[in-house]
């Protein structure tokens, strides 16, 4: 059966006296599996990203990412026992969909705590956004990745999926806010699906800047406009000087970052799951210590 969502609690934490409803491994079960005589695995979070169809999962030693995984469907059983293979005592989740308290106090019968994201959980930096209800918990994730990847540093975040949204961290840990434009694929079917007689033209970047036939000129339009937007939201946000870091992600990621002419510029695939766990971490510093 697919876990489905429904509302928001804050930490919670496993009660030592608490007997497990559920026959799976124990909480913080000693690793097994592929993960069994691991040395060193003093902390093991394990970290759930839930999108509209498929799910991004993450182990982490620490701060470290040693393992991640795509599901496309998947039962709070087949969560559990991932989860304890690998000796994970703390799980922060995160859904696009409405907050579900009774997932959270669910897993935390079967790891020592659970966090599920909303706009009311404590954040690492320093939220200056006006209407933080509002604000996509995706968002919130890149930024947190961004200052455990980048601490101390000024970052820019922009991530490439059905719209490209820009998100920017000052270097004392300020979230000052952020931007959100069309995606590449919005831009194209905007101009089909808007127009009489305008095709719907495949991803694809010309060879040169200026069109030479209507496929070339829509295609210049929308990526290599979107290139150019990057490039200038990115000069724009680093005009006091700030040696400013870009860091890419989402599904379109890989397609743009041949074209960027920016210094400073890394590619963070699993970006959401890195600012997951530095969520996690921050909320529980007293459980994190050997």
């Amino acid at each position: 059966m697919r876990i489905r969502f429904s509302g928001s609690v804050g930490f919670i934490q496993k009660k030592r006296n608490f007997a497990p409803s559920f026959s799976t491994l124990p909480p913080a079960a000693a690793p097994t599996g592929k993960w069994a005589g691991r040395k060193g695995l003093i902390l093991v979070n394990l970290v759930l990203d839930i999108g509209n169809t498929r799910s991004k999962v993450g182990i982490f030693d620490d701060q470290r990412l040693v393992e991640q995984a795509i599901w496309g469907d998947w039962t709070l059983e087949e969560l559990s026992s991932y989860g304890n293979q690998a000796g994970a005592d703390h799980v922060i989740f995160s859904s696009v969909s409405v907050p579900d308290p009774a997932l959270q106090e669910k897993l935390a019968e079967r790891f020592v705590s659970a966090l599920e994201l909303t706009h009311e959980t404590p954040l690492p930096f320093r939220n200056a956004y006006r209407t933080p209800q509002t604000l996509g918990k995706d968002r919130l994730a890149g930024v947190a990745g961004a200052q455990a990847l980048f601490p101390g540093r000024p970052c820019l975040v922009v991530d490439c999926g059905t719209c490209i949204k820009y998100e920017v961290l000052s270097a004392d840990g300020v979230y000052v806010g952020g931007n959100i434009a069309p995606g590449a694929q919005m831009r194209i079917r905007a101009m089909h699906t808007f127009t009489a007689r305008l095709p719907e033209v495949p991803m694809h970047m010309p060879e040169g800047a200026i069109g030479s036939s209507t496929e070339t000129a829509l295609q210049n339009g929308a990526l290599r406009g979107a290139v150019l937007e990057i490039e200038g939201f990115a000069r724009l946000f680093a005009q006091d000087g700030e040696d400013l870091i870009l860091l890419i992600t989402g599904g379109d990621a890989a397609f743009f970052l041949p074209y960027l002419q920016l210094p400073n510029v890394h590619h963070e695939p699993h970006l959401t799951l890195h600012g997951l766990n530095h969520i996690l971490q921050f909320n529980a510093p007293q459980r994190f210590q050997p």
